[in-house]
């Protein structure tokens, strides 16, 4: 059976990244810097909406990451947690949504 354990974040792994790839890794890292930079939106609405679709991903590291991120932006445990359920609410919605492929199949399946 596949080992579906993640590594923890190390510098040593962080350093073998960038080794392996730096001029992407170093645009990566812009990149991440850029877009969680104060902006249109505030720096703690972003960490939200981080939060919030890494629970949709289903990152662990991306969930610790930008949970603490929340926090030191000073977002409130409740505005973390109503951020969780609007990810939550658009993943239940997405299946919601497409049942009506499965109806629709189904209304095919019926007339052949």
């Amino acid at each position: 059976m596949t080992d579906m354990t993640m590594p923890k974040a190390s510098k040593a792994l962080a350093d073998r990244r960038h080794a392996l790839a730096p001029e992407i890794d170093d645009a990566f890292l812009a990149l991440s810097k850029a877009v969680f930079a104060e902006g249109a939106l505030d720096k703690k609405t972003k960490q939200l909406i981080a939060l919030a679709v890494a629970h949709v991903t289903q990152c662990p590291w991306c969930i610790e990451g930008h949970a603490k991120g929340a926090r030191r932006a000073g977002a409130t445990d409740e505005q973390i947690m109503e951020a969780i359920w609007v990810a939550a609410e658009m993943r239940a919605g997405a299946a919601y949504a497409h049942a009506n492929k499965t109806l629709a199949v189904l209304e095919e399946s019926a007339d052949h």
